[in-house]
C-alpha cells in the first residue's frame, strides 16, 4: 500500500512543519523508548488523521536526509494501522521490538471514582512501563498517563493507594482502548502528559491485540 503521491518538496501544513522541527534531533537519539516520547510529544497538540500522516511521510520520502529517514524508522515503529504501513514501506522501523510484560490495577473505583493500571513493556533488555489515571466518573476516560524506566518503583508507589493486582495483559489494554477512544470522543479536560504519550499508548493496544 502506498501513500498518495503529491509533488516532490509539496509544503507542510503548519502543524506538520512543527512535527518535523521538534523531530530535529532524532538522528542523535538511540533509546527506542525517548524516540517514541519526542516523536509522540512531537504531535500534542494536534489531532494527527490518516491525511496529516500521509502529507508527512510522502513529504520526508520524497526529501531524503538524515532527519526524514530518522524520522520516518520511528513512524514506522510507532504509528498503527495504515500510516505505520506507508512509512514501513520507505524504511525498516527503528529497533528493537517492543515485547508486552505484566499488568497490574489499582482499583479506587468504589471509594474514589478512579483506577490505575501499570503495564509493563521491553525493548530487548530494557524495562519500562506506563501508568495511566482512568477517570471512572468521567466515563472512564483517561485522565492521566507516563511512562517510567523504574517499572518497581512505580508499583511501590502506587501500592500505597491500594492493592495491586495483576491481570492479563490483553484485558488492561482492553480497557485502555476503551478509556482513549471515549477519550477521543469527548471534549474531557486531560493532563498534558495524556496528550504527550498518545501514540506510545496506541503503539502499545494495538501490539497487546496482536
Amino acid at each position: 500500500m502506498t501513500v498518495v503521491h503529491r509533488p516532490q518538496g509539496t509544503r507542510l501544513t503548519p502543524a506538520q512543519r512543527a512535527v518535523v522541527r521538534r523531530c530535529r534531533d532524532l538522528p542523535d537519539l538511540v533509546d527506542p523508548l525517548e524516540l517514541e516520547l519526542v516523536v509522540s510529544g512531537a504531535v500534542a497538540d494536534a489531532r494527527p488523521d490518516e491525511e496529516f500522516w500521509a502529507g508527512l511521510i510522502e513529504h520526508a520520502v520524497s526529501l531524503p536526509s538524515r532527519h526524514n529517514h530518522a524520522l520516518l524508522r520511528v513512524l514506522a515503529a510507532l504509528l498503527t494501522g495504515r500510516p505505520r504501513e506507508w512509512a514501513a514501506n520507505a524504511v525498516p522501523p527503528v529497533g528493537p521490538a517492543l515485547e508486552v510484560g505484566d499488568a497490574w490495577v489499582c482499583d479506587r473505583s468504589v471509594d474514589a471514582g478512579y483506577l490505575i493500571l501499570t503495564c509493563a513493556y521491553r525493548f530487548a533488555q530494557d524495562a519500562h512501563a506506563m501508568v495511566f489515571l482512568i477517570d471512572e466518573l468521567a466515563g472512564g476516560v483517561v485522565r492521566q498517563a507516563f511512562a517510567t524506566r523504574d517499572v518497581d518503583t512505580a508499583r511501590r508507589r502506587l501500592a500505597r493507594h491500594a492493592p495491586l493486582t495483576l491481570i492479563a495483559a490483553d484485558a488492561a489494554h482492553w480497557l485502555l482502548a476503551k478509556s482513549y477512544d471515549r477519550l477521543d470522543r469527548s471534549a474531557v479536560d486531560v493532563a498534558g502528559d495524556v496528550r504527550r504519550t498518545r501514540l506510545l499508548a496506541r503503539r502499545r493496544i494495538a501490539l497487546a491485540f496482536g
